[in-house]
């Protein structure tokens, strides 16, 4: 029997209400995504607001990933010591304020200034919904429950791609974005008035939170365990191919490398979202009833990833065939999902007072791997005469690397997760009498 499908003692038992209350959360995730994402159907439009050049506006994408990367270790201790609600309230009002700060900043400073407000609202969404998942969820559920979260994350870029970009031809700038301010409005709403951070009879011990000291050892006592660890790779080496390209380079590469038109580009990064939405699902049925599946699952998409990539940047001529690219598109949407695995190595591996943490390490990896193939990218674009063949060839320096990681961690926690396994039986059929 696996791991995942064992009830351990103390397992919440989910339910409708489980689901209505981690939905609420889910909402907050769906409008932060929007919100993250709208600046991609904005770019050219940001460009001529604030009269920058593309370095510059570039900057705005790296900014956020910088904030989003750099705040996950705090906001999982943040979340394991005020809990999910504090948490999700305070990053609403944050991400909500930033979106309203961009539609009516005056200058490219203060636009630059409300996205990386958004960017640190944003930050705390995603951990917060995931702690919620294993506060609400018995632990067998906690694979699939990612994967349908992570989804909706997706659906949030499709309605970025599809509404905000035609809203913004339609009613102009400041009323896109101060309207979809609103979105943040409603959620917080909704989740002041339902969310709570767990059910009765499941309240998490007590822990002693005493300052500097706490902090240190909830971070040391989660990286100390492999299955922290083997996620943060696993994280770092399956999201940032399909990251780097739908945030920034996917459009430039497809329309002056490819020689496509813009509507042709933009169909093939809906692709990339909706190739996401479907593999997630199924990925996250076959973790649910097959957690050995998981290291497979991840190096077969990091292999795959690798091959369509390799094939593209080597096809002789200029320009790769149509069903070569859309064969791509489809594999990048196979990332998202993958790097969601991550969190499955790091939930059994840490208690639930160290989900967070835990949480925000895993976290950190892909975003970290993203900005650095962000910033590669465009360095050697500039060191090259935009040759995207070379620059897009850094994507295998990173992948070896997570890769060898993943090999290396993969076994150890393979054994902890079986002693743990042990425990939670011993304990839950010797009972005190």
């Amino acid at each position: 029997m696996s791991a995942s499908s064992v009830a351990l003692p103390g397992d919440p038992p989910g339910g409708r209400r489980a689901t209505w209350i981690w939905g609420i959360g889910v909402a907050v995730y769906f409008v932060a995504v929007i919100f993250r994402t709208s600046l991609g159907v904005a770019g050219l439009d940001a460009a001529e607001r604030f009269d920058v050049n593309a370095s510059a506006l570039s900057t705005f994408s790296i900014l956020q990933l910088l904030v989003y990367a750099g705040m996950q270790i705090p906001v999982g201790l943040l979340v394991d010591r005020f809990g999910t609600k504090k948490v999700l309230t305070f990053g609403v009002v944050l991400f909500t304020a930033g979106q309203l700060g961009f539609a009516f900043s005056p200058s490219y400073g203060t636009a630059l200034a409300s996205r990386a407000l958004l960017g640190c609202g944003d930050a705390m969404t995603f951990i917060s919904v995931l702690r919620l998942g294993t506060r609400w969820f018995p632990a067998r559920r906690g694979p699939m429950i990612a994967q349908i979260a992570a989804l909706f994350g997706m659906a949030g870029n499709l309605v970025s791609t599809i509404f905000i970009s035609r809203t913004l031809h339609g009613l102009g700038w400041t009323t896109t974005f101060a309207g979809s301010a609103m979105a943040g409005v409603l959620v917080l709403v909704l989740m002041l008035l339902f969310l709570k951070d767990h059910p009765e009879g499941h309240e998490p011990p007590p822990a002693e939170h005493a300052g500097a000291a706490y902090v240190r050892k909830q971070i040391a006592e989660s990286w100390r365990e492999p299955g922290t660890r083997l996620g943060l790779w696993v994280h770092f080496t399956t999201q940032f191919p399909a990251m780097f390209f739908l945030l920034l380079w996917g459009l430039p590469y497809l329309v002056e490398a490819q020689g496509l038109s813009r509507a042709t580009a933009g169909e093939l990064l809906t692709l990339v979202v909706l190739s996401n939405m479907a593999i997630g699902l199924v990925y996250g049925q076959v973790i649910a009833r097959h957690h050995a599946a998981r290291a497979p699952l991840a190096l077969g998409t990091v292999g795959a990833t690798a091959l369509v990539w390799a094939a593209t940047l080597a096809c002789p001529g200029d320009r790769a065939p149509m069903w070569l690219l859309i064969t791509l598109c489809a594999v990048l949407g196979a990332c998202g999902p993958a790097s969601m695995i991550g969190f499955d190595f790091a939930r059994p591996a840490n208690p639930p007072e160290r989900q967070g943490t835990a949480s925000g390490i895993v976290n950190m990896g892909g975003f970290v791997a993203s900005m650095t193939t962000l910033l590669a990218v465009g360095v050697l674009l500039d060191a090259t005469g935009d040759s995207y063949r070379i620059a897009f060839s850094s994507l295998f320096v990173l992948q070896t690397l997570g890769v060898a990681q993943i090999l290396r961690l993969r076994a150890r926690t393979a054994r902890r997760e079986r002693e743990r396994l042990v425990a939670s039986r011993v304990e839950a059929v010797h009972v005190p009498a």
